[in-house]
């Protein structure tokens, strides 16, 4: 993961919260920039538009996943996390409110570069093959749209787990 500027970082985290509130759609520079506590144009000196800006924090959020679950002890708790943090998440969970076609193609496995990152990171922190990363990525999709509880997140990775 690339060293990223406070300002950056800030400015993500502000792009986030704005999109819990009011979907992605919905969201604008404006109040990117006063939740970001940053200037329009600090933003603007970062990213060419909000499309680059949210492509950015789909990719920067990604990162934050697998690190997450590459600092777990187990497979069962790299799979817990990763469940819990995506059924958790008030912007994937705004975004299924407001935003379905940005949702749909945030869902659609393809053969863009992020997913190839996502495949290949999975695949050797689980030392998965093929179906099991597979299997591994639609469950976590599925819970974009359909989110699990706590206790079900475990039950499922510790079951999932096993199966690796």
């Amino acid at each position: 993961m690339a060293i990223q500027s406070k300002s950056r970082i800030a400015i993500l985290a502000g792009a986030k919260k704005v999109i819990a509130e009011v979907g992605s759609y919905e969201s604008n520079m404006i109040d990117i920039a006063d939740r970001s506590e940053v200037s329009r144009a600090t933003i603007y000196n970062h990213f060419v538009d909000k499309e680059e800006m949210m492509k950015t924090l789909l990719a920067s959020e990604i990162d934050r996943l697998l690190a997450g679950a590459k600092s777990a002890k187990s497979k069962s708790e790299a799979l817990r996390f990763l469940s819990e943090e995506i059924s958790q998440d008030a912007a994937l969970a705004k975004m299924v409110e407001t935003d379905h076609d940005e949702v749909v193609a945030l869902m659609t496995i393809s053969d863009d570069p992020l997913w190839i990152h996502i495949h290949r990171e999975l695949a050797a922190f689980f030392s998965a093959g093929e179906s099991e990363v597979g299997l591994i990525i639609r469950w976590l999709l599925a819970q974009i749209t359909s989110p699990l509880s706590v206790e079900q997140s475990r039950t499922q990775a510790e079951a999932i787990a096993k199966l690796l």
